[in-house]
């Protein structure tokens, strides 16, 4: 699936400004049917999105929000753009030798979407238009890396009929890249969306590679399909088997005994002792307590026979994943930073999937795996630096909730990380909104966000904190506090420029 994209931009350069016609958009320049057309080797997307995504391919960084400003003044519509943008993505950018680094633009593009969709009318276009910039310096460090870009599927190998699933689960199983890819074409061309996501669940979690990117990759893809469409999901299939098999540097993990691959093989074992009816558990304070602090010091095997055990006591998901939420909030206290960070949007994703996948075995394995990763993202940390002993549970509110407004939370968040945590929990405790709070804080991302991380945390934890119990919710907010943005941090530059941009 690579070939060089210098030919590409030598071919396509006059398409920087490429318009439809000279009326709708005016101080563009015109190109020939010529210079549009895509060289050989390189995928080609739908016709009636192809022209959109070559103009952002094309147009140089510091002119791109400008011309896309012009096009939205003139119809752009958002889906159009969203979809663009993440196809572009995905042609452009390669999810090697990690599933992350420049790779975010990709990883990014539900998040802002996500931000997008809550935003107030006023702000709707900040976050796609800033994860437009994203992909731009994400496609620069591309060409640096290598000069990647997504090649045609081999239309001879693509599977049909029955040949499918089979061909597809081998390709997953012995790590054929080559295989997977165009098993995945096939998948695209002859499965439903829901069908897809199951096929590609079974994969997703099945190791601990590039922190947690693997499932957030699957989660956030499937999820914008789902607006823009799924006559676009082709390309993006095939870029997702290719992330799930990614095991640079590492022998074949299909013959290897490998740390990331393990806790999935010990998983396998553990599932089958679960009870039958484990999916109709109920939620017990006591043993979502008991959970979160087993998580605090034990090993990734003993987070999922801690979690076996409670099912088979008759505790219920919901129970289980307040507690994962909880844990993942913890880490968050003990060292606010990128490990971190990734133990809440992993496990956002784990349980989106968890949510969406039809089959209960793959639904446990989702669930132990999720357990699994909390520990291994602790250990990970260690790396980093010291590791606190901060306990979520324990986290006190700020005296004199009277005294606590909106404006003094955020005017500690991202300065006094501590402070603001307990001023959220007595605010929020005082009876005062949630949703003012999370509107608040995706206002600050719109505002202060400068990295695809700040976007991917934000819409990660602000939707989780609605699924969880609401004797959690609280505090869950009140540790995500700790690496939300505040109003004391600097103002991003792209603001402005968006804005300018739009009119």
């Amino acid at each position: 699936m690579v070939v060089s994209r210098r030919g590409f931009l030598a071919t396509s350069a006059a398409a920087s400004g490429f318009c439809s016609t000279a009326t709708l958009f005016p101080g563009l320049s015109r190109i020939t049917a010529a210079e549009a057309r895509l060289p050989d080797g390189i995928v080609r997307l739908r016709p009636e999105i192809e022209p959109l995504v070559q103009f952002i391919e094309t147009t140089e960084r510091g002119r791109l929000l400008e011309e896309i400003g012009v096009r939205i003044r003139n119809g752009l519509s958002y889906r159009e753009l969203l979809a663009a943008l993440l196809l572009a993505g995905v042609r452009n950018v390669e999810p090697r030798p990690a599933v992350g680094f420049k790779f975010h633009a990709v990883l990014v593009v539900n998040s802002a979407h996500l931000a997008s969709e809550a935003a107030p009318d006023t702000d709707r276009w900040l976050p796609i238009l800033w994860a437009l910039d994203e992909f731009k310096s994400s496609q620069a460090k591309d060409v640096q890396e290598g000069n990647w870009t997504m090649s045609p599927v081999d239309e001879s190998r693509v599977p049909a009929g029955a040949a499918l699933r089979a061909d597809f689960h081998q390709a997953m199983q012995v790590w054929d890249a080559g295989l997977a890819d165009v098993a995945a074409a096939g998948v695209a061309r002859q499965l439903d969306a829901g069908a897809t996501l199951d096929l590609f669940a079974e994969y997703a979690a099945r190791d601990f590679r590039s922190i947690g990117h693997k499932p957030i990759y699957l989660a956030n893809a499937w999820r914008t399909l789902q607006t823009i469409g799924w006559e676009h999901s082709e390309p993006i299939l095939r870029s997702l088997a290719y992330a799930l098999l990614n095991h640079n540097g590492e022998p074949n993990p299909a013959k290897s005994d490998l740390v990331a691959d393990r806790s999935w093989k010990v998983n396998r074992e553990l599932s089958q002792g679960v009870r039958s009816d484990w999916e109709h558990g109920r939620v017990d304070d006591g043993a979502v307590r008991e959970l979160v602090t087993t998580l605090h010091t034990c090993t990734a095997t003993e987070a999922s026979q801690a979690v076996v055990s409670q099912l088979n006591a008759g505790l219920g998901a919901q129970s289980i994943y307040n507690a994962l939420h909880l844990a993942a909030g913890e880490l968050l206290m003990r060292q606010p930073g990128i490990v971190s960070l990734h133990a809440s949007t992993t496990t956002n994703a784990l349980r989106f999937l968890f949510e969406h996948v039809s089959a209960s075995s793959t639904r446990l394995a989702l669930l132990l795996q999720n357990a699994a990763f909390l520990p291994q993202f602790r250990e990970s940390m260690k790396s980093r630096g010291a590791v606190g002993a901060d306990r979520i549970l324990e986290l006190s509110a700020a005296e004199n909730a009277a005294g606590i407004s909106l404006e003094s939370i955020f005017a500690e968040t991202g300065r006094s990380r501590l402070t603001a945590g307990r001023q959220v929990l007595s605010w929020l405790s005082a009876g005062n909104s949630s949703q003012q709070l999370t509107d608040a804080a995706r206002r600050m991302i719109f505002l202060k966000g400068n990295d695809s991380h700040d976007y991917k945390f934000s819409s990660a934890v602000l939707e989780d904190s609605l699924k969880l119990s609401p004797e959690y919710q609280h505090r869950f907010l009140a540790a995500s506090s700790w690496l939300l943005k505040g109003s004391s941090q600097p103002t991003n530059s792209l603001v402005d420029r968006i804005r300018a941009a739009l009119g």
